[in-house]
Formats: C-alpha cells, sequence, structure tokens
C-alpha cells in the first residue's frame, strides 16, 4: 500500500518516513525544498515537490495511495508575527484534508499535540480533559484549531489523531531539546521549577503506525512515555553525562520579570528573543499527559525516562553540537 506523508524531511516525520520504508510501504513525502526532496530520497522514499498551500501538488503524492500521515506543521515561540503558524498548521490542515477527500483516501493520521488538552495547571491532560478555555501560546491555539479543522473537513476520510507531548531522542535539537542542549553546555543556567511531559521519537514513530492500524475514526490519542519536573531532569542529565550542571532556580515570578525584559531588549535590538512571556507561561504551567490510552487501545510500549535522556545526549555527542 502506497502511503503518502506530509513533513517527511522533520524529525517526526522523517522517523516515519523510515519505518514505512523498513517495511516495505511505497512512500511519497511532500518536499518545500530540494534539499529536503534529497533528504527524502535518501530515504527511499519519493518527494512530491510542493508546500501545504500547494493543493495541486497534494492532489498528486494522494492520488493512490491507501493512507495519509499528515505530520507537517509549524512549532515556533516568540514570534513577532503569528501569522505562519495559523497558515501552516490551520489553512495547511483544511488544504490536506480536502485533497484527501478530492483523491478518494480511505484513512488519515493527523499529528496533533497534547498541548491541545489544555489541562488545567495541576491537573492530568487526557484525551477528554476539559479546556482550561483560553490558550497559553500562539502555538497552543494554532493546534487546537488545526484539530478542529482536521474533524471538520473529515468528509469521506477516516481521520485519527495522535497527540504526541514533547519529542525527544536522536535527531532532537529545536525546541525542547535546544533547552537540553543549552543547559548541558552552559548556554542556560537559570530555571523554575515545572513538570514536562516527553514521549521517545521511537515510541511516537510506533504510535503513529499503530493510530493508522489500530486506531478507532475520529478518536484522539495521547502518545506521552513519561512525566518528570525540571529537578529530576536535571538529575538524570547529571547521572547520565557525568556532569555537574550549575543551574540556578528561581520563583516563577522572577522568570516572569527576566522574560519581559529579554522581550523588551529584543525589540530594542529588532530581534527574535530566546525567551519570552509565552515561552515562560508554557514552562510555569508545566504539563503532565496520560498516554495510557494509546497503551490499552494501541498496545504501544514506551520507553524508560534514562533510556530516551541517554539516547539524546549520545545524539548531541555524535553530532559534534554537545561541548
Amino acid at each position: 500500500m502506497t502511503v503518502f506523508v506530509t513533513g517527511g524531511s522533520g524529525i517526526v516525520g522523517r522517523s516515519l518516513v523510515t519505518r514505512l520504508v523498513a517495511e516495505g510501504s511505497p512512500v511519497r513525502a511532500l518536499a518545500r525544498s530540494a534539499e529536503a526532496a534529497g533528504d527524502i530520497r535518501s530515504l527511499g522514499a519519493e518527494p512530491i515537490m510542493g508546500d501545504l498551500s500547494n493543493v495541486p501538488a497534494l492532489l498528486s503524492g494522494m492520488r493512490g495511495t491507501g493512507a495519509v500521515f499528515h505530520v507537517a506543521g509549524l512549532n515556533a515561540m516568540c514570534l513577532a508575527d503569528p501569522t505562519p503558524l495559523y497558515r501552516t498548521n490551520v489553512d495547511g490542515t483544511r488544504n490536506v484534508l480536502r485533497a484527501a477527500n478530492a483523491a478518494e483516501v480511505p484513512r488519515l493520521v493527523y499529528t496533533s499535540s497534547a498541548v491541545v488538552l489544555g489541562e488545567r495547571q495541576g491537573e492530568v491532560g487526557r484525551e477528554t480533559s476539559p479546556h482550561r478555555g483560553f490558550p497559553l501560546s500562539h502555538y497552543e491555539r494554532s493546534k487546537t484549531l488545526a484539530e478542529e479543522v482536521a474533524f471538520a473537513e473529515a468528509g469521506a476520510v477516516e481521520v485519527v489523531a495522535v497527540n504526541p507531548s514533547s519529542v525527544q531522542g536522536p535527531g532532537r535539537a529545536t525546541g525542547t531539546g535546544k533547552l537540553i542542549l543549552d543547559v548541558l553546555n552552559g548556554d542556560l543556567s537559570v530555571m523554575t521549577n515545572s513538570n514536562l511531559s516527553i514521549v521517545d521519537i521511537d515510541d511516537c514513530t510506533e504510535g503513529h503506525l499503530r493510530a493508522w492500524r489500530g486506531g478507532a475514526g475520529g478518536e484522539r490519542y495521547v502518545l506521552s512515555g513519561f512525566t518528570m519536573s525540571t529537578r529530576a531532569a536535571i538529575s538524570m542529565l547529571e547521572r547520565v553525562t557525568g556532569r555537574k550542571l550549575s543551574i540556578r532556580f528561581v520563583p516563577a515570578v522572577a522568570a516572569s520579570v527576566g522574560a519581559s525584559a529579554a522581550s523588551a531588549y529584543a525589540r530594542m535590538r529588532r530581534s527574535r528573543p530566546r525567551v519570552c512571556g509565552e515561552m515562560v507561561r508554557v514552562l510555569l504551567h508545566g504539563h503532565t499527559y496520560d498516554g495510557s490510552r494509546a497503551t490499552s487501545e494501541l498496545g504501544l510500549e514506551y520507553r524508560k525516562p534514562e533510556d530516551t535522556i541517554r539516547r539524546t545526549v549520545e545524539w548531541f555527542q555524535s553530532e559534534g553540537i554537545l561541548r
């Protein structure tokens, strides 16, 4: 069965394409650039030139396929203009679903995010959690709207959503992965304690495949392997690396004031701040997600936390980005 993947050169998409090819599935993957096309080709898949705004390209990639994995999306904070988040995540998802219906694709797995659960602070986020009623970031709002679009535009396509927590492991040096790298390299020495839920990249990939093969249409499945506090994560990093990390934990108020100052300084320099209000708001809120439905209904088994952290650090070392 031929499969079409959007975001095939990204972290999750690349891992997914690699697995599908290894299992013998012919794969087509959307490529926005010649570099992305070369990367997709090197994985053994067929690149389809275009992006999420190019409906003819989407149709070309989907025709004759048995399934679509819509993985592509934009994850960013501290943007002066959040318009690209909505254009990519919301409008792009609408284009994908309309193309899938036009191409008569029977089944689509949509890569949503656990942030759309919108659990209240201190609560555990599950598939059925009541939303707190407001987003913590433009990214959360854009992904919430995008998931709504995915189900609303489903039509004759059977749509299953997977909602990964923070994806970590080999290949991840952006987002939260960049924070881990900055801590290890000594570029981030001030933090506030909170909770963070993580899913290993390999478990995330397996969750996508299991949702495709056994997930119920119209349902969502949280993919989250473990939750730990920032302090516990620092301790684990110290054990794995054998390093003593110099981290100073500050109260929430100090973190908020620092983020405001950093944002103001960045505006003066007309640059993008490394830390901003919405980023601190997300970190202070913290997240604890329950990924057990994917285990009980899809049979997904999660790796141990230390295994994920160790593999992440080893990949940093192999890439020469860990000082």
